[in-house]
């Protein structure tokens, strides 16, 4: 079977799809992006990689971001590092007002990352 952004969302509630529309809403801000849709989760990629994620699950929209630096928020449920250069965050988000402009200050970090920004010297 494939899985799409659809078969993701029909098996979550209304206020969590309105969460993932959201996180969307601000990658879209960007630029350009594509989909890679799998059962476990929705990969946003760039120009040259992946760079963030979705995973609406019955109560909450679970995400991460790849970042070039460490960042601390009571959102972030883990992150660790994933390359010499990047550290993939762990993401719990329950309220749209959690999408807010520091989120999107990091989704625009994440999609530098997925257009090759973190192989510049």
């Amino acid at each position: 079977m494939t899985w799409t952004v659809d078969d993701h969302l029909d098996q979550v509630p209304d206020d969590i799809a309105r969460l993932y529309d959201r996180f969307i809403e601000l990658v879209a801000e960007c630029g350009p992006f594509t989909y890679s849709v799998t059962k476990s989760a929705i990969t946003l990629k760039g120009t040259r990689r992946g760079f963030a994620g979705a995973k609406p699950k019955a109560h909450s929209l679970d995400c991460y971001l790849d970042l070039q630096r460490r960042v601390e928020d009571p959102r972030i449920t883990r992150s660790s590092p994933y390359t010499k250069r990047l550290f993939v965050h762990y993401l719990r988000v329950t309220r749209l007002d959690q999408l807010d402009d520091v989120f999107g200050g990091w989704i625009r970090e994440a999609y530098a990352v997925g257009a090759g920004e973190h192989l510049i010297p």
